[in-house]
């Protein structure tokens, strides 16, 4: 196999990734033709077929999925080794990838990029958001280069570090701001709001709220935090949402927002990113960076 190139092996992993021809070909700016004749070219180089082809989509055959977790780990070892050659010649960041959970990308990330421009002149910033499951994903196929998570992640081929904590408060109907707090017992009976499954804050929450598998008219999810503070406003129930929220979420809601008694619900957010990564020095400077975003974000909520 004398003729497999590296442009082959990631057309075949954006393929393998976008189930289409056209968006992965897009992602690779490239033409479809042009994609479609490289992966052919693939093939017929393995002797073997890598997908399995119908109008609307592609799939990996057996051969294509054992390949593909082959071609992600020669693809990360490459971008590591880019990764080696720019610390070893700069001492500070040209680009960064981060991941980013959509509980904290909306409150937090305005600040972390600002502080971030400054703290490292002419840095590229290439931001996702998505779930924490995705994020660790990406992580370990070398896509981004950290992430700012509720922890722990607990994944073993990851470095996490914590940068700071954050309480939960609750949101309720504004003409309900005057009414004692409820015990967290109480709110298993009032209609709790939540995030759909997937998010980690949802599952934080049902701790805190001590609530097990719950009927549908008990619970009620929404997409995201500002579709819940709607919903309270609106009447429909109750939801939980982190203090770093609060400013953004009730600008243009009528609700009411309380504190519980200690102790209080609370989450740990932090930084992972992969153990093998030559950037460590780098990102642990990224951390203090964000760790300052955010204590100035927190400083700013207090005042007001």
């Amino acid at each position: 196999m004398k003729n497999l190139t590296l442009k082959q092996l990631r057309y075949f992993e954006a393929l393998a990734r976008d189930g289409r021809f056209r968006r992965a070909a897009d992602a690779c700016a490239i033409s479809q033709p042009a994609l479609s004749m490289q992966i052919k070219e693939l093939e017929q180089e393995l002797g073997s077929e890598l997908f399995e082809r119908s109008a609307r989509e592609v799939k990996l055959t057996p051969f294509g999925q054992t390949f593909a977790l082959r071609v992600r780990d020669i693809l990360r070892a490459v971008d590591e080794l880019g990764e080696f050659a720019r610390a070893s010649r700069d001492s500070f960041l040209t680009r960064l990838r981060i991941g980013i959970i959509p509980t904290i990308a909306p409150y937090l990330l305005p600040a972390i990029i600002n502080d971030l421009n400054k703290s490292f002149a002419g840095i590229q910033i290439e931001v996702r958001e998505t779930q924490t499951g995705k994020l660790v994903q990406e992580l370990a196929q070398g896509q981004l280069d950290m992430a700012i998570v509720a922890l722990p992640v607990s994944e073993p081929s990851l470095t996490e570090l914590e940068l700071f904590k954050e309480e939960f408060v609750l949101v309720r109907q504004h003409e309900d701001g005057d009414k004692p707090v409820p015990e967290r017992e109480a709110l298993r009976e009032m209609r709790l709001l939540l995030l759909e499954e997937g998010h980690c804050f949802r599952d934080q929450a049902l701790s805190f709220c001590k609530v097990g598998p719950a009927r549908p008219r008990e619970i009620m999810e929404g997409s995201s935090l500002s579709t819940l503070v709607q919903m309270v406003g609106a009447g429909i129930g109750v939801t939980l949402i982190p203090e770093m929220a609060v400013p953004v979420e009730t600008r243009s809601a009528h609700v009411s927002i309380s504190r519980f008694p200690s102790p209080q619900p609370s989450r740990t957010i932090g930084m992972v990113w992969r153990n093998s990564t030559p950037m460590a020095k780098q990102l642990q400077e990224v951390a203090e960076a964000v760790r300052r975003s955010a204590e100035t974000m927190r400083g700013q909520y207090a005042g007001g």
